[in-house]
């Protein structure tokens, strides 16, 4: 910074643009960061310190070249962060420099992402001999997957489609997976296989296979783009997300049409609050690209976690109201409906996804029907709806509590509700939801004794949770312990509002005898 301020006349504008950066990285504008540490990079180019953030927000932005200048300045003062390696390598691959390859797999090698390095040089030099993780179990899924899937690129096709058939039967389902095997064996020419992998009703894979056999063939591009991305979507904690943008922007370098990679890269952004780039992102995915009705769907959610409900509803509206609106985007609308207390109207949109022949007798939406009914004031149309959810899935402890709960407050039906309850509990005994339900179910049948331990373990699980805490309250009242009861009806009073917050007011100022529940 002295060295910025030197010469007023000379150093004015990159002061100014660092100023602006720093205030814009702050605010997760990105790209004006991006443009405001470049120009201080320019006039300091050799310090560390705006390069270290000119990197990150270069990498936000799109911005490589600045990303590869500033990686460079981090370099050169000993001080780059493993995962520079990770860009290092994808443009080593892209220029086909071997030895370049060789110099990010050793510095990979030494780093705390070492399990990656073996991986990845099973791509560069496909002669090599497949290496065993000797990790984790998430490196050791990596590794088994990405052997699977070279054994598919380097024509092993008996071994690869073996190996990839034991890991979805011993570890899940996953599409990604699915998709990039499927790829390919299509490329190889074994369609009925590859076809057979996209069978069901996943719509990425269902729409992947008009497209197989497109792309990039198997080679050390589409397997370290694959592994790249994989690992980006798989990166979802709390501080994670400089991770998950050095991954993906590096997948997409090396594979600019693998829309998987776009998905990781956008939520990674949205996470760190770069909202516009994170749309953005989503934006370049294509509308008949098999990952388009995830971006849509990711789009939403990026919306909602920026705080921006009505977008996010608008943007449901949008995919709910196309002539091919899918079951799931159609629940996605009628959730935010009701999220934001438009009840009746996700009651008709939830039945609009019932009426399709792949969620005639989905239990969730017949308990999200019923629920949007009851919110709605519609009780009896409610019932049938949350009676055939239990019927449909019986063990569900969700459905169970759901209607035992409803039907013990209303004094309905309340022996066999109890019965639902405690089902539920015994289904679910960590859940605070249904601790609280059964124990208010013991408390309306006049045993206080038996509710309080089920309610108060209730509250220590779920501190916050409004009607836990009234309950609460209203079980210590009804057993004389009025300054603990007013101790919950306050805590429950945090975070209530509209009705349930003017009930708990009349219940601290005058009790319980003052309120209708």
């Amino acid at each position: 910074m002295a060295a910025l301020v030197a010469s007023p006349a000379a150093a004015d504008t990159p002061l100014a643009a660092y100023a602006r950066a720093r205030a814009a990285d702050a605010d997760g504008r990105v790209t004006i960061a991006a443009q405001g540490y470049a120009l201080a990079l320019a006039a300091q180019p050799s310090d560390p310190v705006i390069a270290v953030r000119a990197l990150r927000e270069a990498l936000a932005s799109g911005d490589l070249a600045l990303a590869r200048r500033a990686g460079a300045v981090l370099r050169a003062a000993d001080v780059a962060p493993p995962d520079l390696d990770i860009l290092g390598l994808a443009d080593a691959v892209v220029r086909r420099d071997v030895a370049g390859q060789r110099t990010a797999l050793t510095r990979l090698a030494g780093s705390p992402l070492g399990f990656l390095a073996p991986l990845l040089a099973e791509w560069v030099d496909q002669s090599a001999p497949a290496i065993a993780s000797d990790g984790g179990a998430i490196p050791r899924r990596y590794a088994a997957e990405n052997r699977a899937l070279r054994l598919l690129a380097t024509g092993q096709a008996n071994e690869g489609v073996a190996a990839v058939r034991a890991l979805l039967t011993t570890g899940g389902n996953d599409a990604d997976f699915r998709l990039n095997a499927a790829q390919l064996l299509a490329r190889a020419g074994d369609g009925a296989t590859a076809r057979s992998l996209l069978a069901g009703s996943d719509p990425v894979l269902s729409r992947s296979a008009a497209t197989l056999g497109r792309g990039r063939r198997g080679d050390a591009r589409f397997g370290i783009s694959r592994l790249f991305a994989r690992m980006a979507g798989d990166l979802s904690a709390e501080g994670t997300e400089p991770l998950a943008i050095m991954l993906s922007r590096s997948a997409l370098l090396l594979d600019s049409g693998y829309s998987r990679a776009r998905l990781a890269l956008a939520d990674a952004l949205a996470r760190s609050e770069a909202t516009a780039e994170a749309q953005a992102t989503l934006a370049a995915i294509p509308a008949d690209d098999p990952f388009a009705t995830s971006a849509a769907a990711l789009a939403i959610v990026i919306q909602q976690r920026a705080g921006n409900p009505d977008a996010a509803l608008a943007l449901a509206a949008r995919q709910a109201d196309r002539p091919d609106a899918t079951t799931a985007g159609l629940r996605r609308y009628a959730d935010l409906l009701l999220e934001t207390g438009r009840a009746g109207e996700a009651a008709a949109v939830y039945a609009r996804a019932m009426a399709r022949p792949d969620a005639a007798n989905d239990w969730s939406l017949y308990l999200q029907r019923g629920a949007a009914l009851d919110r709605a004031g519609d009780w009896a149309g409610a019932l049938p709806m949350l009676r055939r959810a239990v019927e449909l899935a019986p063990q569900e402890p969700a459905a169970l509590n759901y209607l035992g709960y409803a039907q013990v407050d209303r004094g309905e039906n309340v022996v066999e509700a109890t019965r639902m309850l405690e089902r539920a509990h015994a289904l679910a005994p960590k859940d605070p939801a249904i601790a609280d339900s059964l124990g208010w179910a013991r408390f309306r049948a006049g045993n206080p004794t038996a509710a309080l331990p089920l309610i108060e373990g209730a509250a220590r699980e779920a501190p916050d949770d409004v009607e836990i805490n009234e309950h609460l309250g209203d079980v210590y009242w009804s057993a004389g312990r009025r300054v603990e009861a007013r101790y919950a009806w306050r805590a429950a009073s945090v975070e209530a509002e509209g009705a349930d917050a003017a009930r708990l007011a009349s219940k601290l100022a005058n009790g319980p005898a003052s309120s209708q529940r």
